[in-house]
């Protein structure tokens, strides 16, 4: 494929990834107004070094499940029974743990590793990957190898980036409509997630 479009497929999928509001977006926001945007930058290229390795195992993974057409019922299954799970832990984070949390400062020559922590908690990354490229693949937008693969991370890690210093060199005006966002985001994601999870048991079911 051409080498542009699986930069320009990358950098689509990750902006419209990383534009919605979650707790990377929260924590760019908190980390620029506390420590400045220098900082949050080096946040966010901690960020964006996972991305990338998520990027290239959801295609990886969305690739072997197109040639392998017999694992879908088992994938099904077990998304499904993680889609249960997370949707639970969001009703409890919701419901028990939703109380104000005491601000802590970062040293700024940490905000790299920092990021890093940060980002390798984000378990919807590598299914939202996943998803996304076995959609483009299924429309003939991408063809899965090792090269595209890596030309699609770099593209996904340029387009998350981009989008997370957007959110941090507009932290000062956009604070307090994220942070009331915040507050029901776990309550969000666990409808969400049990709305999808609950479909699919129903499909499996049939």
């Amino acid at each position: 494929m051409n080498f542009i479009v699986c930069l320009l497929l990358g950098f689509i999928v990750a902006a419209s990834g990383s534009i919605v509001p979650s707790f990377l977006n929260m924590t760019v926001v908190k980390f620029s107004l506390r420590c400045g945007s220098k900082s949050a930058f080096y946040l966010i290229a901690g960020f964006a070094t996972v991305l990338f390795f998520q990027a290239n195992i959801g295609a990886y993974l969305s690739n072997v499940l197109m040639e392998n057409s017999e694992y879908i019922t088992l994938i099904q299954q077990i998304g499904t029974g993680i889609l249960l799970i997370l949707s639970l832990n969001f009703f409890r984070l919701h419901f028990f743990t939703n109380r104000k949390r005491k601000k802590e400062e970062i040293d700024k020559s940490k905000a790299y590793l920092h990021g890093i922590g940060m980002s390798l908690l984000n378990t919807f990354a590598i299914p939202f990957y996943f998803t996304s490229i076995s959609i483009l693949i299924g429309m003939e937008l991408f063809t899965y190898s090792f090269t595209n693969s890596l030309y699609f991370s770099i593209g996904s890690t340029v387009g998350s980036y981009s989008i997370y210093s957007v959110y941090a060199m507009l932290a000062p005006k956009i604070e307090k409509r994220i942070t009331s966002l915040a507050s029901k985001m776990d309550l969000i994601l666990a409808c969400l997630t049990g709305i999808v999870g609950i479909g699919n048991f129903i499909y499996l079911l049939k």
